[in-house]
């Protein structure tokens, strides 16, 4: 990495070591450079913001751009911002790439599928996931929580969501899978999968219009036929725009929530008080320290630990530190989570913690769109695990534990866990 304000005393970013626990460097850079400019392992040089207050202002701050176009370096940087394979696979016009006009019109459209009266009536269905997933490791003592659990849960739950025909669904998995393996690395196993992904949704997409043509009194109500049925209906929706949307929700909403269940049982698994807390909780039916408790999992180590990518669309100055136009900005949201000047504590685990308002799904006008599924799903997964597996252990010494690859991402390669007979 480069440092140009502490070449000393600044401590590594992005090592192997370093992604294993962030937290002390993050630290430092609160401290001593809370706007850091850096060059990322891609070699595209962007500013860190580390402070919760800078971090919270800068998410909500309309002269940062999230369209890649604005970048100072935007040919020379092709590829090395955003998902890798999107551009070539035409789904750039996604959520996480534009700015209003065309970002509020595309959410609003979307958002009819996270109501919290659509999310509460999907509940049945994500609690039938997860006993079923469960059901099929229980008996036998020990399994891999992520490739077993946390990883098909959401992917099935998103797929449903979507319109996804079940019989289609391992293929999503499949594909899923190649993102998590093989990240955005040499062997491209991201921008593989997103090619597959967009072809496969180009033809569903294309299914569903013809079936929709034939359903006149409108019964199905999955994501993929609103969406169409808002094209068809003057909502200037385009085709890319439909690809583009599914694609987001199924790449963001997947691996964030397997991020979330992974990290926050691996914290709980290190954590025996708080873990016996939240067991006797989930077999008492306390649903709300099991929902003030994923919210502070989400503070402690949550699924996304940089937010993605802005771009300075003028000179701003954020943290007493002048940015130039075209400049990328990243949010680091593990570090402004753990801010001592906005949490009491910050290191340490508290369940309970109710003066909570973190950073972990975002701020202002990008937000998390899934946060409220995703909430629902941890909440499931994480309740009904303590639940079912009695003395729910790891099966490794906690430094055998590996992290996985990444700049935005903050996941585990995988969790083994065993736990006592099931009697």
């Amino acid at each position: 990495m480069s440092d140009r304000h502490h070449p000393a005393c600044s401590p590594a970013l992005f090592s192997w070591e370093f992604a294993t626990d962030p937290y002390p460097a993050y630290a430092w850079l609160r401290e001593h450079a809370p706007v850091h400019r850096t060059t990322l392992p891609s070699g595209v040089e962007a500013w860190l913001v580390t402070r919760y207050a800078d971090a919270r202002a800068t998410l909500a701050d309309p002269r940062l751009s999230k369209n890649p176009i604005h970048h100072s370096e935007a040919a020379h940087a092709k590829g090395k911002v955003g998902i890798p394979g999107e551009r070539s696979a035409d789904l750039m016009t996604h959520l996480l790439n534009i700015d209003p006009p065309d970002h509020t019109r595309l959410r609003r459209l979307v958002s009819k599928a996270f109501t919290p009266r659509r999310v509460a009536a999907f509940a049945p269905r994500v609690q039938e996931l997860t006993d079923g997933l469960i059901d099929g490791f229980r008996i036998r003592g020990e399994a891999d929580l992520i490739h077993e659990f946390a990883f098909p849960l959401p992917i099935y739950a998103i797929c449903d969501l979507l319109g996804v025909p079940r019989e289609d669904q391992d293929d999503f998995r499949d594909w899923a899978g190649m993102m998590i393996r093989h990240g955005g690395g040499p062997r491209g196993g991201v921008a593989r999968a997103v090619k597959r992904i967009r072809a496969y949704l180009a033809d569903l997409i294309h299914r569903k219009r013809e079936s929709l043509r034939e359903d006149r009194e409108g019964k199905a109500d999955d994501l993929i036929s609103g969406l169409i049925r808002a094209s068809d209906h003057g909502e200037q929706l385009t085709e890319n725009e439909a690809a583009a949307m599914c694609f987001v929700l199924l790449f963001a909403g997947f691996e964030t929530t397997v991020n979330l269940i992974g990290n926050g049982t691996y914290a709980l698994l290190r954590d025996p008080v708080q873990c016996d807390r939240l067991r006797r909780a989930a077999q008492g039916g306390d649903e709300g320290l099991l929902a003030t408790g994923v919210e502070e999992l989400l503070r402690f180590d949550g699924p996304v630990e940089i937010a993605t990518w802005r771009f300075a669309t003028q000179p701003v100055v954020i943290g007493g530190q002048r940015i130039a136009a075209g400049e990328p900005v990243l949010v680091v949201l593990a570090a402004a989570d753990r801010d001592p000047e906005r949490f009491d504590s910050p290191d340490v685990l508290d369940l309970s913690r109710t003066d909570n308002q973190h950073l972990g799904y975002g701020h202002g006008i990008h937000y998390c769109l899934g946060a409220p599924l995703a909430r629902l799903e941890a909440q499931t997964a994480i309740g009904t695990l303590l639940r079912r597996l009695p003395d729910l252990r790891l099966a490794v010494e906690p430094e055998e534990i590996r992290r996985r690859g990444g700049l935005i991402m903050r996941g585990l390669r995988e969790l083994p866990v065993t736990w006592g007979p099931i009697t």
